[in-house]
């Protein structure tokens, strides 16, 4: 028998179940967000063809993914997706421009721009991606920068479209900043 100075035995707390994987989207929520996210690629590439610039279509194309398919996410977030793209040209431009042009300095770019992105809070995973490819191709700044701007701003508005004509999709952004 417990005395009135010890407490009385509990019960274990139950354990946290593990999180699974996310609900299957509907066919519809699945076909908008994909139909979204390939629309808008393409048009990323009809705009690079058109000026005879490539565009950056392996970041972009992670980018729009995270922008239509998980809306919700900071790493989706407007800020991210601007802001950490620039931050990521920016590490790229400085490697290439100390270490020159190989895998070793993509790989230090890489490293570079996850820190940089954390340190600002801004977290968007293609944007080391952008580093990576900044290095390795040595795209004309002054061509490139201004592509890269525009179209992460363009994958931020048809996110923000797009989340508006499907009355039951997540609201894009969260956040705007």
């Amino acid at each position: 028998m417990p005395s009135a100075t010890t407490p009385a035995p509990t019960a274990p707390a139950a354990p946290v179940p593990a999180p699974g994987a996310p609900p299957r989207p509907s066919a519809v929520a699945a076909f908008h967000s994909v139909s979204a996210a390939t629309t808008v690629l393409l048009a990323l590439v009809a705009i690079g063809a058109a000026i005879h610039e490539p565009v950056l279509i392996p970041p972009l194309a992670a980018s729009a993914a995270l922008v239509h398919s998980a809306p919700t996410l900071p790493l989706a977030q407007p800020r991210g997706v601007v802001v950490g793209h620039l931050i990521g040209a920016a590490c790229g431009y400085a490697v290439l421009a100390a270490a020159g042009s190989s895998a070793w300095a993509a790989a230090l770019a890489a490293g570079l721009t996850l820190a940089l992105l954390t340190l600002a809070r801004t977290p968007h995973s293609p944007a080391v991606a952008t580093a990576v490819v900044t290095v390795l191709q040595s795209p004309a700044p002054a061509r490139f920068v201004p592509l890269l701007f525009g179209s992460t701003v363009l994958l931020v508005l048809t996110g923000y479209a797009g989340s508006r004509i499907r009355r039951t999709a997540p609201r894009y952004p969260a956040y705007w900043w």
